[in-house]
């Protein structure tokens, strides 16, 4: 991190994609490139998407530094620069905190949360010929907040609070009311990033061409996003992307006690703040 706080330099017209890993970053990711580019590209075959995994057209912002060791690759791309971020608010310095930068962040129901990064370390795990995580462990090390990130409610609370103190800064998002009301949500970031959408586009059915091009459905049908390199072996492969995408998964996996004790843990940590999960 001490890359980022001496020698990254912010941009006001940057745009930073926050998520807690597994809570919609290669949706959200998918939808803002789309938002972004609408005029660059037409919404047929020969759209990046088609043809590009979202991380590889919006970069991992401490990914690129960490690996670089320097924030030169990042320092050459054109503004506005998308950038995509797993770092907790409190952990961003005050240069791009204070700056005109924007933060688009999506928290995720906590239950959800947990199960789809459960299922995706396994993934992980199994590709590196290490043996299965047994749920009840992860859940005992989710609880306690052991995560590459911090735990997971200050990650939510870190930005939740940003919002509300600056929310022409940050757009605070729920992945489940981006579910249910795709086309609304995709309007509001449109919006959020000073770029509405026109009467024509309207008419054109921009907004609906960008939410089926960005579907999980589409999205994780794609070659693309299904073929697996077995030429790389420590990098994640674009399938580990995609599990399910669903609201509610968590039914078919957490125990009535483990439930019991996510939902207290949520209530407790968020008791008034504002902010709550259905």
């Amino acid at each position: 991190m001490m890359l980022i706080h001496d020698h990254f330099k912010p941009r006001p017209t940057d745009i930073i994609l926050s998520t807690s890993p597994k809570c919609g970053t290669t949706w959200l990711r998918a939808l803002n490139f789309a938002i972004l580019n609408r005029n660059s590209y037409d919404f047929d075959n020969n759209h990046p998407l088609f043809s590009s995994n979202p991380r590889d057209l919006v970069l991992f912002f401490e990914g690129y530094i960490q690996e670089g060791g320097s924030t030169s690759f990042i320092e050459s791309l054109p503004s506005p620069r998308l950038l995509s971020s797993h770092l907790p608010f409190s952990l961003f310095p005050n240069s791009i905190t204070s700056s005109s930068c924007r933060f688009v962040y999506v928290c995720r129901n906590p239950k959800d949360a947990f199960v789809s990064m459960w299922h995706f370390m396994n993934k992980l795990r199994g590709r590196m010929e290490l043996p299965p995580l047994a749920i009840e462990h992860a859940f005992d090390l989710f609880c306690n907040g052991v995560s590459l990130n911090g735990p997971f409610w200050d990650h939510v609370l870190g930005y939740w609070k940003a919002s509300l103190e600056s929310p022409n800064k940050v757009l605070f998002l729920k992945y489940e009311d981006v579910k249910r009301e795709t086309s609304a949500y995709v309007r509001k970031m449109a919006e959020f990033l000073d770029l509405p959408f026109s009467a024509d586009e309207e008419n054109q059915g921009i907004v609906e061409k960008i939410v089926n091009l960005c579907s999980f459905e589409n999205l994780s049908n794609l070659d693309v996003n299904k073929v697996v390199n077995k030429a790389i072996f420590h990098k994640i492969q674009n399938p580990e992307f995609f599990r399910k995408g669903q609201v509610g998964d968590w039914v078919n996996h957490l125990t009535l006690e483990m439930t019991e004790i996510l939902d207290q843990i949520t209530q407790e940590k968020f008791q008034g703040t504002g902010l709550s999960f259905d």
